[in-house]
């Protein structure tokens, strides 16, 4: 039992860095070109076949690049296209798109 609180207690610090730091959505816009093929310039893709990226809470897009890097998520061409992100990359990525305005629906 110490040692899994150990192991947590490990875990969370080494995901602090992470958290604390932030991305540019400036740079991630930049970053965002090949995004832009299936998801759209700003995040808001033309075809339902892809999701739209814009307006996405910062930390679901984070979550959701990683797990394709890692393998969590299974999709060949998303695994494909995050490969070699770096982390800066999809924090950059992640802040781009969340600030970007999502769809809106009308009532």
């Amino acid at each position: 039992m110490k040692n899994r609180a150990l192991v947590v207690a490990a875990l969370l610090f080494l995901s602090l860095p992470v958290a604390a730091s932030s991305g540019d959505a400036e740079v991630g816009k930049k970053k965002s070109t090949p995004c832009a093929v299936c998801h759209g310039a700003n995040g808001v893709s033309a075809s339902p076949a892809f999701p739209n990226l814009a307006g996405q809470y910062e930390d679901y897009i984070l979550k959701a690049l990683s797990h394709y890097k890692n393998g969590k998520r299974k999709n060949p061409i998303m695994a494909a296209q995050v490969a070699n992100l770096t982390a800066k990359d999809m924090l950059d990525l992640a802040a781009y798109f969340s600030h970007q305005p999502g769809l809106v629906v009308k009532h």
